[in-house]
């Protein structure tokens, strides 16, 4: 798959572009602040119904305007598909495919793409919701259906901590928490769906992003990764468990008795203290935590690693091609060895996107097309001669 033409409306500071993309290498160039990222964001949106740098939609609406419009044409082999996403400042967004609507949890069943990018160092050093997010992002890529089973676990939770917070304000315990018991089995079944799921990703990523960590840093570090789950007692951020304890047991089975043992913890702090949204992916390197153990050049190697390892799921398992591999700001953080590693792991792609304030810092043969950028303006486009892809 690849992204053939993308149209943007008053999306960031955008007023209005239109940009031709081609198969292979597409390079975002412009000084920091013109709008190279804003692009990238707009691609990975449709993929993962999400941007990777903020957490409401609001942002992602150009100044005085009540809604933003992204629209990209996309290739899958000799098909093409259209979509059109609205982004509103206010109320539900919008969404098209081919002039049809459809909700917009439909765009990523079309739209599959993999974007890296500075923010997600957040990933192998942030808060477990950070490893979370990018968790459930690949689940909904893989299998869009998980978006509505994560959004209703979430409503369940938010609905559950309402009635304990109710409970706990009026002295209730015991038998009067009967209508508990109800969000308690709606928790389990929901909640269990993701926890199996999110293990069942951890085990697939292991092999490729150990290859991947390998070809990037040159060496290998055994890098590794696992689930502390508090369904067994684990906390966020607890080096010692992993979802390797789900063998004592079904997760539901778990899940129900860690609720049982939590009962009068939860009463008391009238908050939800069990479930996937109180657990952490365990990222490690030389068989240490990743956070606080490993060097800025181990994590950021992780963290690309995590992404590449996730384009190379996707890409085994879609019968639509390559998804489109997006590296936002990504060279000029590397040194010229990993630069030169790093642009051999990618050439193949069937679409490879890349933003950069400085031309030089990507590799030659990634500069097939570039696209120049300034102030929210396309101010042209280049195309690679081969004399110049030779150099």
């Amino acid at each position: 798959m690849f992204v053939e033409h993308l149209s943007l409306t008053d999306f960031r500071n955008y007023e209005h572009a239109d940009v031709p993309l081609a198969p292979g290498s597409n390079v975002f160039v412009g000084r920091n602040g013109q709008g190279k990222t804003n692009l990238a964001e707009s691609i990975a949106y449709l993929a993962t119904l999400g941007s990777h740098r903020v957490s409401a939609d609001a942002p992602m609406v150009r100044n005085g305007k009540d809604a933003a419009f992204v629209r990209a044409r996309l290739a899958h082999g000799e098909r093409r598909v259209q979509l059109e996403l609205q982004l509103n400042k206010q109320g539900s967004n919008r969404a098209r495919i081919n002039g049809s609507p459809v909700k917009p949890a439909e765009l990523p069943r079309y739209a599959h793409v993999v974007l890296f990018a500075p923010e997600d160092l957040q990933i192998v050093r942030g808060e477990p919701s950070s490893r979370r997010r990018f968790t459930d992002q690949l689940l909904i890529q893989r299998r869009p259906r998980m978006a509505s089973i994560i959004a209703d676990y979430e409503r369940v939770v938010r609905q559950r901590n309402a009635l304990l917070k109710s409970a706990r304000a009026r002295g209730i315990r015991g038998e009067g928490l009967s209508t508990l018991e109800v969000w308690d089995e709606k928790l389990v079944a929901l909640g269990s769906q993701l926890i199996d799921a999110r293990s069942a990703l951890a085990q697939e990523l292991a092999a490729p992003l150990a290859d991947a960590y390998t070809a990037i840093a040159g060496e290998n570090h055994h890098p590794g990764l696992g689930w502390a789950l508090s369904v067994t007692g684990a906390q966020p951020e607890d080096d010692e468990t992993s979802d390797e304890t789900m063998a004592d047991g079904s997760t539901a089975d778990l899940f129900r008795a860690a609720l049982a043992a939590k009962r009068s913890a939860e009463l008391d702090r009238g908050l939800t203290l069990v479930g996937p949204h109180r657990d952490d992916l365990l990222l490690q390197v030389r068989g240490l935590p990743v956070k606080g153990y490993a060097s800025h050049g181990e994590s950021w190697s992780v963290a690309l690693a995590l992404r590449l390892a996730s384009a190379q799921l996707l890409r085994e398992e879609t019968g639509v091609g390559d998804p489109v591999l997006i590296l936002d700001d990504v060279f000029a953080e590397l040194d010229a060895d990993r630069r030169r590693r790093l642009a051999e792991l990618v050439a193949d792609y069937e679409q490879v996107i890349i933003t950069s304030a400085v031309e030089e810092d990507v590799p030659v043969g990634l500069r097939a097309r570039t696209v120049r950028v300034q102030h929210g303006t396309i101010i042209g486009i280049d195309e690679a001669t081969a004399e110049d892809a030779d150099e």
